[in-house]
């Protein structure tokens, strides 16, 4: 195996609740047409993410994100890493959210065809390990637009 140098990284994730942080970002993008979550906050009890999207979710279109988040679990997706140069990323891929000194080598990770981006981060193998996603609650933000996540992995 290659060995590459990556950024260094500091935080000890949870791989389930960390894996399914990948699964909502990506869910919501494709239920609400908006960015990954601008605010996370990742734990093995509890944890919660926020999404700038253009309307508060009705009760129907929540109970929609467990259901497809759970679905996707149970599909077993392969998680999978593979290692790029920044200049050779595939398109959609953002660099936005790296550090300014981010290493010229990339590690993406992939969920099956569901879902890819740049992480460091500790994962399961494949989406079955992370157990059942429940949702805890969810607020509204009318002001800022903001729809925030509650969950917790069992």
């Amino acid at each position: 195996m290659d060995d590459y140098i990556l950024n260094e990284h500091h935080k000890e994730e949870f791989p389930p609740a960390h894996t399914a942080e990948h699964l909502l970002n990506q869910t919501m993008i494709r239920l609400f047409g908006c960015e990954r979550s601008y605010n996370a906050h990742i734990e093995r009890k509890k944890s919660k993410m926020s999404f700038h999207i253009d309307h508060k979710p009705t009760r129907q279109e929540e109970k929609e994100i467990e259901r497809r988040m759970n679905d996707l679990i149970e599909e077993d997706l392969p998680v999978t890493f593979e290692f790029v140069t920044q200049e050779s990323l595939p398109e959609g891929i953002s660099l936005d959210r790296l550090p300014d000194d981010a290493s010229e080598t990339i590690r993406l990770v992939r969920i099956g065809d569901y879902d890819v981006c740049p992480c460091i981060g500790k994962h399961v193998r494949s989406t079955s390990q992370i157990g059942r996603f429940e949702m805890l609650g969810t607020n509204w933000d009318e002001n800022e637009r903001s729809f925030r996540v509650r969950f917790k992995i069992v």
